[in-house]
């Protein structure tokens, strides 16, 4: 890979009006090319304001977290071969993340590795901004991962970087809330070189549609769960 890989950027998004705009603006420009802002079906103006940002708009009216990040990869797939990217990154709209610190996630990629994933646990993060179950499920998946798969993972967390060769090869198919833990556990098991980085993390804009949810939470970790031992 070049100096000046080529970037794209996937979000998923679900109702966030309120923070989509701040999320698009930090993101470093001069790094990326297309910032494509998934629409899972939203009720509010989050499609108008991603656009407006300066964002491409791909509508997934099917629900899951999932299958909106599927919509963005298809999107890319579907452009010529010529204009694939190099690299893509994830990251939630929901202005949780730090977008500037996408760097951290890229260098890694540029210099060698495969999937890079910003480990909130640790990095920086705002009191608060992970609930206690998430930080407990945080903490049984990846300690799982690494009793099945041998590498010690610390978080699940959505703002990562993976090279879109080795994002295809991997064939995602989850639709829901196992996502994130399918794609470390298929670099695993296709012996990617993953790493992990700290990464800053902030309350997010808005109210959480998983953590922010008693259903919300349990589904999320049944899904996890579910992932870690199917794909093994």
């Amino acid at each position: 890979m070049n100096t000046s890989p080529i970037i794209d950027v996937i979000i998923p998004a679900y109702n966030e009006e309120e923070a989509i705009s701040k999320v698009i603006s930090d993101i470093p420009r001069s790094l990326v090319r297309n910032i494509i802002v998934c629409n899972n079906n939203s009720s509010d103006q989050t499609s108008a304001h991603a656009l407006k940002a300066g964002a491409k708009v791909v509508n997934q009216p099917v629900k899951g977290y999932g299958i909106t990040c599927l919509s963005g990869i298809s999107y890319i797939y579907n452009q010529p071969l010529e204009d694939h990217p190099d690299i893509v990154v994830f990251m939630d709209g929901d202005y949780s993340d730090y977008p500037h610190e996408m760097t951290f996630l890229i260098e890694p990629i540029k210099a060698g590795k495969d999937l890079v994933v910003g480990s909130r646990v640790l990095g920086d993060r705002m009191y608060g901004s992970l609930t206690i179950p998430q930080l407990f499920g945080n903490w049984l998946a990846t300690h799982l991962i690494n009793l099945f798969y041998g590498f010690r993972f610390t978080d699940l967390g959505p703002f990562r970087a993976i090279r879109w060769n080795k994002l295809l090869e991997m064939d995602m198919q989850d639709r829901n809330f196992g996502w994130t833990v399918e794609m470390q556990v298929k670099a695993l098991k296709l012996k990617m070189n993953c790493m992990e980085v700290p990464v800053s993390y902030r309350k997010r804009i808005g109210h959480s549609k998983i953590s922010g949810t008693v259903k919300g939470t349990f589904m999320a970790g049944y899904k996890i769960l579910w992932a870690i031992l199917k794909w093994r």
